[in-house]
Parts: C-alpha cells; structure tokens; sequence
C-alpha cells in the first residue's frame, strides 16, 4: 500500500509540475523518500489511484460504533498560497508522518495541490487560482460521494461495512478552494440533505470572509451552503497572532475580517450553523513563534488539537 497520495490540477510533465491550470487532474503516489523530489511519485491513472485507495481504506479494521474515535480516517490536504509543489509536497510529508503514521495513525492522507504561484506578491492570481481550482477539486469529492453512496448503501442491506470516515484540512487559501468545490459538489449532487459526505473539516488559518457561514442552516445561494451541508462538523483554527492574515486582510480590502485571524463573526446579525465552530489557538503557540500561520503544523498542542477533531470529540472536551 502506498505511503503517500497526491493529486493536481497542475500542468504536469515528465519531471515536474507546473504553476499552470490543467483541464485534467493527474494521480501520483510514493513509498518513501524525499517527496519534494518529482523522481519519488510514480505517475497512475485515475482509475488504479480509485482502486488502490479503496484497497487501502478497506484494509483498516472494524471499529465498534461505540468507539467511533479510533476509526481511521481518508483525509484530503488542501495546502495554501504561496505554495509551489514542492512546498506544498513538503507540508504534506510532515503532516503524513507526523498524524498517519505509525500507532497512532489516523489513517491515509492525499494531498490536492493547486497551482498556486509560490510568491507572495502573487497573491490576487492566486485567489484566482484557488476560485478555478474548485470544479477540480469537486471531481475528488464527486468520486467520494458516489463511493459514500455505494458504501452506505451496501452497509445498509448487510453487504458491507464501512471502515473509513472522510475527512479534510484546508490551510489558509485552500479554504477557498475547498469553498468552491463543495459548492459545485453540493450543486451537481441536487443538493443533498440526507448525505454528510465529510465527517470533520478543519480549516486552518482560513483565509476566507469570517461571516461566510452567515446564512445559518437555511438553503440559499450562497457558496458556503454546501459546506455547511455536505459536512457533519466544521471547526475553524484561528489566531489574532496571525501577520499573513493580516496582510491578507489589507490586500483584500474588501468584504469581511479574516476567518483564520478573528475566527467567526460575533455579530447579532451573524447565525453560524450548530456544525459550525471556532477555536482559537493563539495560547498554544509558544511565545517567540514567528510563523503562527503555518505553526499549526507542527506545534504539538495545536498537533494535538488537530487529532481530536479528526476523532470526532465533543468540541467542550477539545476546549477544555
């Protein structure tokens, strides 16, 4: 079973990928090795990544419903801006080996790579980017759901048993790409209320308006619904510590204050779903950490935050 599991809507060649957007979305895994280096992911069609990924979720054991929280987890990675691959690669090898690895493994994850431009004053062609990028990313949730379907419907008539709960970390631009995706996944699907296709959503240092689950749980036309919908929890990671968000916030200009630094909307007028809820991490930084954007990553007790959200704990026990 392979490691590591990548997918993109990068343009990509025999030795590299590129910044560029493809119509078609490439498969990749990896044993081992330095995944920034391209020679370490060997190339695979659509159809064989389908079928080694089912293999491999099929091959987690049988949890007992009375002990969801050890059940294992397909989780997808969306990574940020200012990420080329190879950053984006090296953000996801920590993250493998660090939570889906060894004993404490929570299960498989695959990174989604965008082509995000890697530089900094690049960020609006990025925002766009990540807009674009989101029918991609849908196609991945699109396979998901109607594997879900299948899956649920096999456990229903005793066929099957499902072993794995989808999950998704979105970090800082990812969030709008993430964003988008549901959105169209939500929409082709005929919006589905009988469905959560993602069982925990953790969006990390989202750069994305903070009054974005505004609309509570009523259907309408707004992007977020199908956040909302197709998700059974969403937990968003913010800090006040966080200076890329602030740029953000002054690039942007306009619309709202920055999920990830201000967490969600306090506002009488604001009505987040009861799936929906903030934390903030500000204190579980140490003191001196200067990248509390990506910090999240590989602070322990954010680390540690992290995981159990993904086990599916009570957010009054994940606070205290």
């Amino acid at each position: 079973m392979p490691k590591y599991w990548m997918i993109s809507n990068r343009n990509a060649t025999a030795s590299d990928l590129g910044k560029n957007r493809s119509d078609t979305l490439s498969f990749f895994t990896a044993d081992s090795g330095n995944l920034k280096d391209f020679k370490n992911w060997q190339p695979c069609t659509a159809a064989a990544f389908r079928a080694a990924l089912i293999s491999a979720a099929d091959s987690f054991p049988l949890i007992p419903e009375t002990e969801h929280e050890k059940q294992k987890h397909v989780t997808v990675f969306v990574h940020g801006y200012n990420n080329d691959w190879r950053d984006a690669a090296a953000r996801y090898q920590q993250i493998t080996d660090d939570l889906y690895s060894g004993p404490k493994s929570l299960g498989i994850c695959v990174l989604f790579t965008w082509p995000s431009n890697g530089a900094t004053a690049h960020y609006l062609a990025d925002r766009e980017d990540a807009r674009a990028s989101g029918p991609a990313l849908a196609k991945v949730f699109n396979t998901l759901f109607e594997h879900s379907l299948l899956m649920q419907q096999k456990a229903a008539d005793g066929t099957a048993l499902c072993k794995a709960k989808v999950s998704v970390i979105a970090h800082s631009m990812g969030n709008w790409v993430f964003q988008n995706a549901l959105f169209y996944t939500w929409e082709r699907n005929n919006k589905p209320l009988l469905v959560s296709l993602i069982n925990q959503c953790v969006m990390v240092a989202a750069d994305v308006d903070n009054d974005l689950f505004g609309n509570g749980e009523a259907l309408s036309d707004n992007r977020s619904e199908g956040m909302a919908n197709l998700c059974y929890r969403i937990t968003a990671l913010y800090s006040g510590r966080d200076s890329v968000l602030g740029v953000s916030a002054g690039l942007k200009h306009f619309g709202k204050r920055r999920l990830g630094r201000s967490g969600l909307d306090r506002s009488p007028a604001f009505l987040a779903p009861d799936n929906v809820w903030d934390f903030d991490c500000s204190a579980l930084f140490p003191v001196k950490e200067r990248d509390i954007h990506s910090a999240y990553f590989w602070t322990p007790k954010t680390q540690a935050v992290i995981r159990a959200i993904l086990q599916g704990y009570d957010r009054n026990i994940i606070a205290g």
